[in-house]
């Protein structure tokens, strides 16, 4: 007996051979479609104006595979919103959304900018890598996530936001890259004009190193934006820190940023997580510019987030300020990504779907808001 199908995971092909194979004309492939991601319907029902009776009976019969069920959110004192997701098969992911009402001058990222709203997407349940300064990491790898899955994150969260992402970051929970034939399927489907439509400008996936991911990426036309975890400028310290470093090294990795195909004005990202007394030197932010020299690319110096467990720390402000200056003086364009939705665990390294309450059986969805810190 074959596996049931996730309908939002087909391509516009796909569901044309579907929909004829179901007695139907080929052009119900397209109407279906854009149902399913232009938008992004939950419910056969609203299919009803356009799509016959028989054919919606056909596909309420699969559609219920592979859904995700939004059963928490929880709201930022800075307005950030982290919204936690079931699997059919009772697994936890998370996705954050990010408001960015006022441009900065520290804003030079995919999330920032006057009105924009950043998605950060999961692309897998839990993560294979180790890293040792994100929380991900201690849930260890359960499984990938199917593009539909990828995809109805962004679509129920345009539903919960009330408008629609201007920018997807897949910066969630996972190794995107582990995941590259459900990510690139997702990719297609996000960008097809008969769906969301979105720009690849205006993706960004996230790596923290898979050389081999990186050139299947490449291979993508059009290609979405590339960000590297970097986060150490000297091998001994990066495999201490990330594992992965062992297998592709930093030269290698650079090596494979150097070949990706940059887009007019794009830009290679590298986030670089600071960590006291780790990789917050001087020395460390004198290494950096000679690392990227000759690449285009910007550095977003992300203040590590804390969360129980390895015994980091922040550095100061003044420490995170000087290591910035340091990359500018050397003609790098360093920003520094200040933490976003820290109080209620939806910062980057974060994620863990460990912290968002129990459903409410009543309401379905419990949106529990975070109270301002005092100034301290």
């Amino acid at each position: 007996m074959s596996a049931p199908l996730d309908m939002r995971s087909l391509t516009p092909a796909e569901l044309a051979a579907w929909v004829t194979a179901h007695g139907e004309a080929r052009f119900r492939g397209e109407q279906v479609f854009r149902w399913l991601h232009g938008k992004g319907v939950e419910a056969i029902d609203e299919m009803a104006s356009n799509v016959p009776q028989k054919l919606r009976a056909a596909l309420a019969a699969e559609l219920p595979h592979g859904q995700l069920a939004l059963d928490a959110e929880q709201v930022s004192a800075d307005g950030t919103r982290k919204l936690r997701f079931r699997t059919e098969d009772d697994r936890s992911i998370e996705s954050v959304l990010i408001p960015e009402e006022h441009a900065d001058e520290d804003d030079g990222g995919t999330d920032g900018g006057a009105g924009r709203l950043t998605l950060c997407v999961s692309s897998q349940v839990g993560c294979a890598l180790d890293c040792a300064f994100c929380a991900t990491a201690t849930l260890g790898f359960g499984r990938n996530l199917g593009a539909g899955e990828i995809v109805q994150q962004i679509y129920r969260a345009t539903a919960r936001a009330g408008r629609r992402p201007s920018n997807l970051v897949f910066m969630g929970m996972g190794e995107p890259l582990h995941n590259f034939d459900n990510l690139a399927r997702a990719l297609g489907l996000l960008i097809h004009p008969w769906g969301a439509g979105f720009s690849p400008r205006r993706i960004t996936v996230s790596t923290a190193g898979l050389v081999p991911g990186i050139e299947k990426l490449a291979s993508l036309s059009p290609a979405p934006n590339l960000a590297i975890s970097l986060n150490a400028t000297t091998d001994e310290v990066r495999d201490r820190l990330m594992p992965i470093n062992r297998k592709y090294p930093i030269a290698t990795l650079l090596a494979a940023a150097r070949r990706f195909p940059l887009a007019h004005g794009r830009k290679v990202t590298f986030e670089y997580v600071l960590l006291g007394g780790v990789n917050d030197s001087d020395d460390d932010a004198q290494r950096l510019p000679e690392l990227v020299r000759g690449l285009p690319a910007m550095v977003n110096l992300i203040p590590w987030n804390p969360f129980a467990g390895p015994a980091f720390a922040r550095p100061s402000a003044e420490r995170i300020r000087s290591f910035q200056q340091i990359l500018r003086d050397h003609a790098v364009q360093a920003y520094i990504r200040s933490p976003r939705g820290d109080d209620i665990d939806a910062a980057c390294g974060q994620l863990a779907a460990c912290g968002a309450p129990a459903p409410d059986t009543v309401a379905g969805t419990v949106t529990i808001r975070a109270t301002p810190r005092a100034a301290s």
